[in-house]
């Protein structure tokens, strides 16, 4: 749909905000026909600011994205990473570092990270950011600087109807028991727990974890295993609806591809691997559920290439994103905001 108001800006003010709403220069529309996910909010003419059209529009932006999950800004004028943090501090707040890591990320400027730095040929599956953790960002965003030269998408999926699809047996069982999860760090495989906690100070990782209720335990040779237990099902804190916010497929050993979950078994006792993940009484996750829990994912999964400039806002407890491998450069950075946790 297009957006129209009586009073239309001339070219030379787009880019900076103005006391009327900046509507009349943007189309507003599903990217993908049969497909509400994402919403493509695009600009229409040359050299619209973002950051003045969000500030002048954050009303329309907060319900479409209650609504749909996840926005797609294109083609407005974005073209260096402190647009992208100065959008974000506009339409969410202050910025959130990135602790308690599951992925590896450089940080580029300020709260700004790389959204990972995984090898190009491995796919990162679907997942909600830090669901497996105490704390976790309402919102996360995605700016594609450079596009890959093949592959590289963010696919994303409503968790919404990932919860709908997950039969009522398998809900009712997670609800119940909810998720274990079970790291290890300090044998060369994954994070070590320096960067994961943010820190070199033993004493310190010991307060996080006694913080975040999660349980610890220092082993020889300075390594170290935790265990927390977290729900699997959520609520949205706004709507109320009903949310499959875990990350018990993503850290289960199936998910990892076939030679590294081999080669770790090979190596490893099952309880020393990385990470796994189980029900919160310690019983394994029978096969055929996550093979339910998988198809979920895949049947509400939509893709679409990025294209340079790009913006992708994504309610973290709506929406769950991913990354597809890749061949060429690829840099896509990530922010995040509006922190939340089960406490509140």
């Amino acid at each position: 749909m297009m957006i129209s108001n009586s009073v239309k800006p001339s070219l030379k003010s787009l880019g900076v905000a103005k006391r009327q709403a900046i509507t009349d220069v943007v189309r507003i529309t599903p990217l993908i026909k049969k497909n509400s996910l994402p919403l493509l909010i695009q600009a229409t003419v040359e050299g619209v600011s973002l950051v003045a059209w969000a500030a002048n529009n954050q009303e329309l932006i907060k319900k479409s994205l209650l609504q749909y999950g996840g926005i797609l800004f294109r083609n407005f004028q974005v073209t260096e990473v402190a647009e992208f943090q100065q959008f974000i501090r506009v339409v969410a707040g202050e910025l959130l570092e990135y602790r308690d890591r599951s992925s590896p990320r450089s940080a580029i400027q300020g709260k700004i990270y790389t959204s990972t730095d995984h090898p190009a040929n491995q796919k990162i599956l679907l997942h909600s950011e830090n669901s497996y953790a105490a704390n976790w960002p309402l919102k996360i965003f995605f700016y594609c600087v450079t596009p890959a030269q093949q592959g590289g998408e963010t696919p994303i999926a409503d968790i919404r109807k990932i919860y709908q699809r997950i039969s009522p047996t398998v809900l009712e069982k997670f609800a119940k028991k909810q998720v274990m999860y079970l790291r290890n760090f300090g044998d060369g495989f994954g994070l070590p727990w320096q960067t994961v906690f943010q820190t070199n100070q033993p004493e310190k990782v010991a307060e996080f974890c006694y913080q975040n209720h999660i349980k610890f335990e220092w082993k020889a040779k300075n390594k170290l295993r935790t265990y927390s237990i977290r729900p699997a099902i959520a609520k949205h804190p706004i709507t109320g609806e009903s949310v499959w916010f875990n990350h018990a497929l993503f850290f289960h050993i199936s998910s990892l591809e076939t030679n590294i979950r081999e080669s770790l078994l090979a190596e490893f006792k099952e309880e020393d691997i990385p990470h796994n993940t189980y029900y919160g009484d310690g019983s394994p996750i029978e096969p055929e559920v996550l093979h339910e829990i998988r198809t979920a994912y895949q049947q509400e999964t939509v893709v679409f290439p990025w294209l340079t400039g790009d913006i992708l806002m994504l309610d973290n407890m709506l929406t769950a994103h991913g990354r597809q491998p890749f061949f060429g450069n690829r840099k896509v950075v990530v922010g995040m905001a509006e922190a939340y946790s089960t406490d509140d």
